[in-house]
C-alpha cells in the first residue's frame, strides 16, 4: 500500500517508521524547511515507551535522555517549598521513564526510520482530493502525490484536518493557558538546574529550568490567560508576563532569544467525533491533542501511530483498519484528555490557597502509600494495548 504521511514531527515519524516496517511504500512530507529546533523537555513514559521499544527506536531515545533526580519548586527567594522525586515517579511506571527534549526525541525517531522512507522537507500540504479510489495531496511546491491513504500527523494546528474535516475552531478546546520554551546559556542557572528540574512556586504563571549538556539551559514557561490569541512579539510578551517573578527568572529573561527561536503556543486539546474520513486519517495531536497538562502528548503520538499501523496491517480493508484503530485507541486518548482537564488547577494554581494546598499535597506524597496514589494521579490509568499488539504480531495472531 502506498501511504503519504503529512508532518515529520513525533507522530509522523513514528507512523512512517511502523508503516514502512510493515511493508508499505511511505512518503513523509513536512512543511518546515528542516527539523525544528524549538521545544520543551518532556517526561517520556507509558504506551509510547512501549511502542518505541517495539519499533526498535528505544536505544536511540535512551541515548538522548537526561538523568533527572527531582523536580523542585522554589519561591521568589530561591527557597525550596516542595518537590517531586523522580525515583518515586519512575517506580510507578516500572522504571520505564525518560526525560529529554522534544527535538531530541524527533532526532532519535528520524535516525530509526527505515531507509525506504522518502522524507521531504519544505513540502506543505495545500490541497487534498479523495475520489474514493485514491487520495491526492497537492504540495506547496506544486507537486501532486497520490496514495492509497493519507495520514495527517501535522500537529494541533493541522492543515490536513482543516482541509478534510473543517475549521480548527470546531475541534479545539482552549484550556486557559499559554506556554513557551527556549534555550539559553547561563553558568549560574545551569549549576542549580543540572540534573533536576527547577520551577517557580507561583500563582498564575510559572517558569522552570533544566540543565542540559554543554552548559545549555532549557527554559519552560506557562501562564493563565483567558485570551487564546497568541502575541505578535513573543520575546516581548515573555518579558512582560514573567519579568516580575523572582529567583533566577530575571537572569533567564536577560538571555531570552529572539521570537524566531522561541516555541510558543496555546495549551489546548483537540476533540473530534471521528479521526478518519474516506482515505484520510489523523494521528497524534492532529486528532487527539491532550495538552501539556497531561504530560503524555509525545507518548500518545508514538503509540497512536503504532496502533494505526498495526490495525491497517491486520485488516482486510483500509476502512476496517481505520475503524479498529479508532475503536482501540480513542478510549486511551480520551482518558488522558480527561486527566489533564481534572488536574488543570493543580498544574498551575490560580490562587494562593490553591498554591498552599498543592504544597501540602506534595509533602503528603512522600508518605508510603500516598506516594503511589499521587504518582498514579499524574500518570493516569496504564494500558497494555501496545504490548499485547506487539506480542500478537510476533506470534502471527489476530488481537
Amino acid at each position: 500500500m502506498r501511504i503519504l504521511v503529512c508532518g515529520a514531527g513525533i507522530a509522523g515519524l513514528a507512523a512512517a517508521n511502523r508503516l514502512s516496517a510493515l511493508g508499505n511504500e511511505v512518503t513523509l512530507v513536512e512543511r518546515a524547511p528542516g527539523p525544528r529546533p524549538q521545544g520543551y523537555m518532556i517526561d517520556f513514559f507509558g504506551p509510547g515507551y512501549d511502542a518505541a521499544e517495539a519499533m526498535g527506536a528505544l536505544p536511540a531515545i535512551k541515548e538522548a535522555a537526561y538523568p533527572i533526580s527531582e523536580a523542585i519548586l522554589l519561591d521568589a527567594q530561591g527557597k525550596r517549598r516542595s518537590d517531586i522525586q523522580f525515583g518515586q515517579f519512575a517506580r510507578t511506571v516500572g522504571g520505564r521513564l525518560l526525560s529529554l527534549l522534544r527535538p531530541d526525541l524527533e532526532r532519535a525517531l528520524r535516525t530509526s526510520l527505515p531507509a525506504e522512507v522518502e522524507l521531504r522537507y519544505d513540502s506543505g500540504t495545500v490541497a487534498v482530493e479523495d475520489d474514493g479510489d485514491r487520495v491526492a495531496a497537492t504540495l506547496s511546491d506544486g507537486s501532486v502525490l497520490e496514495a492509497d491513504l493519507l495520514v495527517g500527523a501535522d500537529g494541533i494546528h493541522s492543515t490536513v484536518r482543516r482541509l478534510v474535516f473543517g475549521d480548527e475552531s470546531r475541534f479545539l478546546r482552549y484550556l486557559g493557558f499559554h506556554t513557551a520554551a527556549f534555550l539559553f546559556r547561563s553558568p549560574e542557572i545551569h549549576a542549580v538546574a543540572d540534573g533536576r528540574f527547577c520551577l517557580t512556586d507561583t500563582v498564575g504563571r510559572q517558569m522552570g529550568f533544566y540543565g542540559l549538556r554543554a552548559g545549555t539551559v532549557a527554559a519552560f514557561a506557562v501562564h493563565r490567560t483567558p485570551d487564546p490569541a497568541l502575541p505578535g512579539d513573543l520575546r516581548e510578551s515573555l518579558l512582560d508576563t514573567y519579568g516580575s517573578l523572582g529567583w533566577m527568572v530575571p537572569e533567564a529573561l536577560r538571555h531570552c532569544p529572539p521570537s524566531g527561536e522561541i516555541y510558543y503556543d496555546q495549551v489546548a486539546q483537540i476533540e473530534m467525533p471521528a479521526w478518519s474520513k474516506g482515505r484520510v486519517t489523523l494521528v497524534g495531536d492532529a486528532a487527539y491533542a491532550v495538552s501539556l497538562l497531561a504530560g503524555q502528548g509525545a507518548s500518545l503520538g508514538i503509540a497512536g501511530a503504532y496502533v494505526l499501523a498495526e490495525q491497517l496491517n491486520r485488516a482486510s480493508s483500509i476502512a476496517g483498519g481505520l475503524a479498529e484503530y479508532e475503536r482501540l485507541w480513542r478510549p486511551v486518548a480520551a482518558g488522558k484528555q480527561q486527566l489533564a482537564r481534572n488536574g488543570a488547577r493543580w498544574f498551575l494554581p490560580g490562587s494562593k490557597p490553591q498554591l498552599c494546598l498543592r504544597r501540602l499535597a506534595l509533602k503528603l506524597a512522600r508518605l508510603p502509600g500516598i506516594d503511589r496514589v499521587v504518582a498514579g494521579s499524574l500518570t493516569g490509568k496504564s494500558t497494555a494495548l501496545i504490548t499485547n499488539l506487539h506480542h500478537s504480531a510476533r506470534e502471527g495472531a489476530r488481537p
